[in-house]
């Protein structure tokens, strides 16, 4: 099937993301999403990202090799008009490849971020787990409540590792982290990432690990003091999740907060001579990851492009109406 371009209105494009090499980063992501990017390790794919730190470009269509913020800039009614869209891409979505541990961290909340960041956002997430080896956990706050005190001297001695919460993680989990949260993505996970459009992480611990040059990474201790919850975490259980069925596809609820709302869509056409039909509304832009499996996006003038595994597609809002043809697991995600 060959590849063409959607061309006219507001259809939807292809998205080429940006890479980060950081050191606890593997090798999944060129392997198993064949991203073809250039770094070792490749750590973080940033999928749909207007963010100045990894800004993703346009793959397909109208607008191919342009960047995803110059598209919005020129046409900013792309992001709808839900009032938490405001005037730039509120989200970011990327892939992860933890082939080891991440940072004991915590991300600020708008709030603070607005005060002391130059008027950043602040960085709420929701992960969803594309697998995980046997025995991989995650950190999710603390076991017991702590003192600001206690905690800068357990990070000072490396001693913080017995207050954290640890969590058994498993292949197609979900979890929302709010902002203030100390937590980090263990060895040995992948998932999806969906997220404020922030950069902001101050970091509270790193295994006293050092860079290709010998270097430490550096903390943020104090910043990280200020915003972290120090309440005992209660260990996250699974979102009751209901799969909803129509002809071709089925689709569930994973997370619903003021920043993003996330399902899970599969897709499944083989034995279906209807295609699935998807569009976005006038509030909001909405975005597909495929997560496995590939497909076809075909508009209603007939032209086409292909999706495969790895890819994110970006539908502005109130975006043509379009048919999905295809075997994939994608998250949809909304701003």
């Amino acid at each position: 099937m060959t590849n063409k371009s959607i061309r006219s209105g507001r259809n939807p494009f292809l998205l080429l993301p940006a890479g980060k090499d950081y050191l606890w980063g593997g090798c999944r992501l060129n392997d198993d999403f064949s991203k073809g990017i250039q770094m070792d390790p490749l750590a973080e794919t940033w999928e749909c990202s207007t963010h100045p730190d990894g800004p993703s470009h346009v793959g397909s269509g109208k607008y191919e090799g342009q960047s995803l913020r110059q598209v919005l800039h020129l046409h900013p009614e792309f992001l709808g008009t839900h009032p938490e869209t405001g005037d730039e891409l509120p989200i970011l979505i990327k892939l992860i490849d933890a082939k080891q541990d991440l940072s004991i961290q915590v991300h600020p909340d708008d709030a603070y971020a607005m005060a002391n960041e130059n008027g950043q956002h602040g960085k709420t997430e929701m992960w969803y787990v594309l697998d995980a080896e046997p025995g991989a956990e995650l950190v999710y706050g603390f076991r017991r409540d702590v003192r600001k005190e206690l905690l800068e001297d357990a990070v000072l001695t490396g001693t913080i590792e017995r207050y954290l919460r640890r969590v058994p993680v498993r292949k197609d989990d979900v979890f929302y982290i709010e902002a203030g949260t100390v937590h980090a993505i263990g060895a040995g996970i992948l998932i999806a990432e969906v997220q404020e459009s922030s950069n902001l992480t101050y970091r509270l611990y790193d295994y006293g690990r050092t860079d290709r040059e010998g270097r430490k990474r550096a903390l943020h201790i104090d910043r990280a003091l200020e915003v972290a919850n120090l309440k005992t975490s209660k260990e996250p259980r699974q979102p009751l999740r209901v799969l909803k069925y129509r002809r071709g596809c089925a689709s569930e609820l994973l997370c619903r907060c003021q920043y993003f709302e996330v399902h899970r869509l599969l897709v499944n056409t083989e034995r279906c001579r209807e295609l699935v039909e998807y569009q976005s509304d006038s509030s909001s832009f909405r975005v597909l990851l495929c997560m496995s499996g590939c497909g076809s996006v075909i508009g209603e003038d007939g032209e086409m492009f292909n999706f495969f595994k790895g890819d994110c597609i970006f539908f502005p809002a109130d975006s043509a109406k379009v048919r999905i043809h295809g075997k994939a697991q994608l998250l949809d995600v909304r701003g």
